[in-house]
């Protein structure tokens, strides 16, 4: 198991270039084994996950060339059906949760679909059930084998049809999108999550032959195609790094530009940082945070204290809560972080309580965070990677304080962050992988 040696209290300067965008890739390269025609992908995040997703998707029969370091080639023109039995691929599939958004594609082109229960963060349960009530309301066939953990769908001949999701699932609209492009008729999905990396999906889906209007909305209608073509697609910079990058200049005291944001696609991102105490200005799509000596945690209109909460699209990501939560350990006020959709995500504040932050975990929910406006700073200690995003909150919480830290389990940040100690090092960062 890999750690992080990091030496905190230093500031950085610079600028960095955001990835792409590791939600967005995994719906995008699934989406590939809609058609036999090539389809080409640019910004590619080379992380574990997605190196992952691709690797299971080379060798169920798709061909893939590495064209340039971010970007490939796709090619499903003899996918491997008996592959979907083998004990490697059951090995392959539990190892990422985006490998679930397979099922939509196989479902729609071959007809039938299976997959092991996967895995991904231990944030809390992520049910499925969007996405297979979905699937049967098309058509299909789904049976759950509880002996193996074993999804498995059936469906020749899909055929439109009204749904009203019971939640705006990201993964679930994507599945169900791939899987009624190429059903029969005109499927009309309400509830649908709108999100850009969906929005991205859609629109690239489009550009293959597919037949699909509001875009951007809640309320998708599909009409369906007898079959797609291919595509170039360029994907978005990851929002959850830029967001990131911002919330770690303002806490290390930092001056950063963050190349080519694409700000249009970041919602609510710099507005939730800004009132927290960050600065930023715009220039075109570069974001610049000057370094600053104390940011101040704003408040409501009545002066009580501020909620920073998760929600769906256009609300505040959830991936980014441990982030502001991070940040505001050394801000100056208070604020409650109210993490809804995930009941183990904040389970990391322990960690920075035991660095000297002042946290009251009110319940698996909400955290209340008292700001410390840099009077006593974050100090050095040692502990453990729980999940991605916690992982990168307790590698910025690092970075600032004083001495020495060590991360342990840093396998989950490779999962999500390409090259992030190189990244942050040219910065002005002291990080060791030991």
């Amino acid at each position: 198991m890999a750690s992080f040696e990091v030496i905190g209290g230093r500031t950085l300067h610079g600028e960095i270039i955001p990835q792409g965008a590791k939600n967005e890739a995994l719906q995008i390269l699934c989406a590939v084994l809609l058609t036999a025609e090539p389809v080409i992908i640019s910004n590619v995040p080379n992380i574990r996950d997605v190196n992952k997703l691709i690797e299971l998707l080379r060798d169920m029969g798709v061909d893939v060339e590495q064209t340039a370091p971010d970007t490939y080639v796709f090619k499903a023109e003899d996918v491997n059906l008996d592959y979907l039995s083998s004990d490697k691929f059951v090995e392959q599939a539990r190892a990422i949760r985006g490998s679930v958004m397979i099922l939509g594609p196989m479902l729609a082109r071959y007809g039938v679909a299976k997959l092991p229960k996967p895995g991904g963060d231990k944030i809390g349960r992520r049910r499925l059930d969007t996405h297979f009530e979905a699937f049967e309301k098309l058509g299909a066939k789904f049976t759950y084998d509880a002996s193996d953990s074993f999804y498995h769908l059936e469906g020749k001949n899909l055929k439109g049809t009204y749904m009203l999701l019971d939640e705006a699932s990201v993964t679930g609209t994507a599945n169900i999108v791939m899987a009624a492009v190429l059903a029969e008729g005109i499927t009309t999905i309400y509830n649908a999550a709108c999100e850009p990396y969906l929005q991205q999906l859609c629109k690239m889906l489009n550009r293959m032959g597919a037949k699909i209007s509001g875009i951007g909305s809640n309320l998708l209608i599909i009409e369906g195609v007898e079959k797609l073509g291919g595509t170039e697609h360029r994907m978005l910079p990851d929002m959850i790094e830029i967001g990131s990058f911002i919330g770690l200049a303002g806490m290390t005291g930092s001056e950063i530009t963050i190349k080519n944001a694409q700000i249009r696609e970041l919602g609510l991102i710099p507005d939730t940082f800004r009132r927290l105490g960050i600065k930023m200005e715009f220039h075109g799509d570069d974001i610049f945070i000057p370094a600053q000596e104390q940011y101040e945690i704003d408040t409501y209109i009545d002066g009580s204290i501020l909620t920073v909460s998760d929600h769906t699209w256009p609300g505040f990501t959830p991936d980014l809560l441990s982030i502001a939560l991070v940040v505001a350990t050394q801000a100056k006020g208070t604020v409650l972080i109210h993490q809804k959709m995930f009941e183990s995500r904040l389970f990391f504040v322990d960690k920075l309580i035991d660095m000297g932050a002042q946290i009251i975990l009110c319940d698996p929910h909400r955290a209340t965070v008292i700001g410390q406006n840099r009077q006593v700073p974050l100090r050095g200690i040692s502990m453990t990677s729980p999940d991605i995003r916690a992982g990168v909150a307790l590698l910025i919480a690092a970075l600032s304080a004083e001495g020495r830290s060590v991360i342990h389990n840093i396998e989950q940040i490779d999962r999500g962050y390409q090259n992030i100690d190189g990244r942050l090092n040219a910065l002005g960062a002291q990080i060791t992988r030991i």
